[in-house]
């Protein structure tokens, strides 16, 4: 069994919502000792429209490997607490909007008086500056203001978001690499590291393909990486399949497997840009071959010379065979909710499993008296904090 990369290191995560606290459960992914400190009343989205009773699902697949600890950051016992910890610490997760660590002693340079070798990592909506500093930032606001809901669909169509928070997701992955590269740094130069990151910075960075104008050219310009219908959803026989075959190999092997064998050979189809630009005739003459077998069939007959997927509901994939050859999920107990099963870790290294078990997201302040009895305090001392609500 492998030792996590990031076994040793602790980090306190303030984060709420989706991208900062799931930036969190990936270092807890590597190993890290993540302790989630949540203020009183919780995480936001804790409270989230949810069809699990008692729980949020977006909550409990954001938050895993991770102890929770409730804090009062607003009370003077409750930021001493706080300092204790950062002491001990080596890495600290925000996402407050510019202001409000300062006013909460939760700023770079208090902190960093606490915990010389701290990394720190505040993840905002627009950045630490600008003249939106200071507007709240989320996920499907992001997608607006930076072209991702007007790419969707075709020209002509009205502007739509991509559900699934993929603005969040991918700020959180910015947010696990930049606190990777910040430790390395940390060990090379002995000194505090800041990591900054935004939403806006995630929303930009994930269109890096699309994010290129040349001088000269319009507004009206196609900037966007599709080749085409063909590559795309279509109705079969049965359900719909995606297909990807763009490349010549995959066109060729395209032809052959649908019987549509003369149209390799069509000059009008020759390369990926002319089918492009005579889908209309190409589109149909496809779908009506594909009709003739179900998506699944067709999974079958392509299997590894043409790229496809029967599309699929979110709860075939939990009994997808490929996503449990590769252990991709893993059942957690719950009090409440008897057992669950969520994504595993996404990343695995030397081939291994982790060397430890999952821990599923926390309860609210479920390891206080762990976490503050580690940090040295005794019971008696917890239990007076816990009476003047500093922690809960």
């Amino acid at each position: 069994m492998a030792q996590r990369t990031l076994q040793g290191v602790r980090v306190l995560d303030f984060a709420a919502y989706i991208a900062g606290p799931y930036g969190g459960a990936l270092l807890g992914d590597f190993g890290a000792d993540v302790i989630k400190v949540e203020m009183p009343g919780g995480d936001a989205m804790r409270g989230y429209p949810s069809t699990l009773r008692g729980e949020s699902r977006a909550f409990l697949g954001v938050n895993r490997n991770k102890r929770g600890i409730v804090l009062d950051l607003k009370h003077e016992a409750g930021r001493a607490v706080c300092h204790r910890l950062v002491a001990s610490a080596d890495v600290v997760l925000h996402n407050f909007r510019p202001g409000i660590p300062e006013r909460l002693k939760l700023d770079f340079d208090t902190l960093v008086g606490v915990q010389p070798r701290l990394v720190y990592c505040s993840l905002t909506g627009y950045g630490p500056d600008g003249p939106d500093a200071e507007r709240p930032g989320f996920d499907q606001v992001l997608q607006c203001r930076t072209g991702i809901a007007q790419a969707q669909g075709y020209p002509g169509t009205e502007p739509k978001v991509v559900w699934g928070s993929v603005v969040d997701f991918y700020a959180a992955g910015l947010i696990a690499a930049g606190i990777g590269a910040a430790l390395f740094q940390r060990e090379r130069t002995g000194l505090p590291q800041r990591v900054d990151t935004s939403l806006l910075q995630a929303a930009l960075a994930m269109q890096a393909g699309r994010m290129v104008w040349a001088e000269g050219e319009g507004r009206d310009v196609d900037r966007d990486l599709r080749g085409g219908r063909l590559a795309g959803i279509h109705p079969t026989g049965e359900g719909y399949l995606y297909l990807q075959a763009q490349t010549q190999p995959f066109w060729l092997a395209l032809c052959e497997l649908t019987g549509l064998g003369p149209l390799a050979h069509d000059p009008r189809f020759a390369d990926a840009r002319l089918r492009k630009a005579n889908e209309d005739a190409l589109v149909p003459l496809l779908r009506e071959a594909l009709g003739k077998r179900s998506a699944r069939e067709w999974e079958g007959v392509f299997g590894t010379r043409v790229p496809c997927t029967a599309v699929r509901a979110f709860e075939d994939v939990f009994d997808d065979p490929q996503v449990e050859a590769q252990q991709l999920l893993a059942r957690h107990e719950h009090p409440a909710l008897g057992s669950y099963r969520a994504i595993s870790e996404p990343v695995r290294f030397n081939g291994e499993r982790a060397a430890r078990p999952e821990r599923r997201a926390p309860a609210a302040g479920e390891h206080t008296d762990e976490v503050l009895a580690q940090a040295g305090y005794a019971a008696a001392e917890i239990a007076a904090l816990r009476a003047q609500r500093a922690v809960g």
